[in-house]
């Protein structure tokens, strides 16, 4: 076998890409995964803050997240390495009755789906959030089986498993072009060389859209930034991880959200009014103002919280708000795994899963009609209208 000739070659070696490659290591296929950055997860998968929440309303997004919650919660028994997991659940407290009529009307849809979750009235919430703004607590979701990992340490053990598996890596080495002989996607090209498979997958992150335009493939992926933070470590006193829809300062709805991780820092993110689309991942003057008067209004026991520093990630997102997850019929071998919506550290696990046993064995493990939501080919803008609804 030429050394330079691969059962698979996966773009990226990120929140997807590595736990793609790892299943698809335990499928004995002789994989390389190639990266600019010079080490796993340098991407976007170091801006998450680590939630993991099936707490979805779309059932592509439930299914895929319940298998990514099980592989991490049993990665620690399984391969003896700690990934920061934290069972805490997810804690949606509600102030509106309008928001409460939209949370409550969810319900039976994630439930049928296999999601444990309910509502719960106000003593309950806060019971899990001590010390929270009690003035018109109306309730709130809770989902107890979502939990909360280390973005870090999970990516470097699926980088470690898949590598001891087979799995090579090559950093420091981006993608230049691809290799196409008639239909078929032969390979790929990096300043450092030529490189052949029938698999190709495009697990590109941000960029999922530049690597498609090199197989002549318009990609709707376009960038935009989120902006988040983390403080010196508090005594832990909350466990669930608590995302905030209330009216931002604006009057118009912007999610706040944030936890405590396993070594009690308070992490946190926050959704910008307008959508600060491009690559662009320098801090804004709005974040620290509006995620403070949110956080205190919350929680006023966080007045004194020192923030340790803050930063920009990127979502990569579709027309539609949902994830790409196909074989592409134009290029015979070319997979994407793209526009994960600022979610693909959470459904990084169930993706890979999935989309090896696509490539492997020709179908997703997941339902195939919830999966073919999930295609390339579909209609953006129905799909657009009809999550409106």
């Amino acid at each position: 076998m030429s050394l330079n000739k691969y059962d698979g070659i996966v773009i990226g070696s990120g929140s997807v890409g590595t736990p793609l490659a790892y299943f698809l290591a335990l499928e004995g296929w002789r994989i390389l995964v190639l990266d600019g950055k010079k080490s796993p997860g340098q991407g976007q998968n170091k801006a998450a803050i680590g939630g993991v929440r099936a707490t979805h309303s779309d059932p592509a997004k439930i299914t895929l997240c319940l298998q990514s919650i099980e592989i991490f919660s049993g990665w620690k028994e399984k391969h003896g390495t700690d990934i920061g997991w934290i069972e805490g659940g997810y804690c949606f407290p509600i102030y509106t009755g309008e928001d409460e009529a939209s949370l409550r009307k969810l319900l039976p849809v994630q439930k049928s789906f296999g999601l444990n979750i309910d509502w719960v009235g106000p003593e309950k919430i806060k019971e899990l959030i001590p010390g929270i703004n009690e003035k018109g607590l109306r309730g709130g979701t809770w989902s107890p089986g979502d939990g909360q990992v280390s973005p870090l340490k999970a990516v470097a053990a699926f980088w470690k498993e898949s590598r001891d598996r087979g799995a090579e890596y090559r950093f420091d080495e981006p993608v230049t072009d691809l290799i196409i002989s008639s239909r078929r996607l032969e390979g790929v090209i990096t300043p450092r060389g030529k490189y052949y498979a029938d698999v190709v997958v495009n697990a590109a992150g941000a960029y999922a859209k530049q690597i498609g335009e090199m197989a002549g493939i318009d990609i709707p992926v376009v960038p935009d930034s989120h902006e988040a933070g983390i403080s010196a470590p508090l005594e832990r006193f909350i466990d669930p991880l608590i995302v905030d829809i209330r009216p931002g300062p604006w009057g118009k709805t912007s999610n706040f959200y944030f936890g405590q991780n396993d070594r009690g820092q308070v992490i946190f993110c926050y959704t910008p009014l307008r959508p600060l689309v491009g690559t662009n991942r320098a801090v804004t003057s709005e974040f620290m103002p509006t995620i403070a008067r949110r956080m205190i209004d919350l929680i006023p026991r966080l007045k004194n919280m020192l923030i340790r520093r803050v930063w920009r990630g990127l979502y990569p997102m579709t027309p539609d708000g949902i994830i790409i997850l196909d074989k592409v019929r134009e290029r015979e071998g070319f997979y994407l795994a793209a526009g994960m919506c600022g979610q693909g550290f959470m459904l990084g696990p169930g993706v890979g899963l999935n989309l090896a046993n696509l490539i492997v064995r020709g179908k997703p493990l997941i339902d195939p009609d919830i999966f073919s939501s999930l295609g390339f080919h579909r209609n953006f803008q129905a799909q657009r209208s009809e999550a409106l609804k």
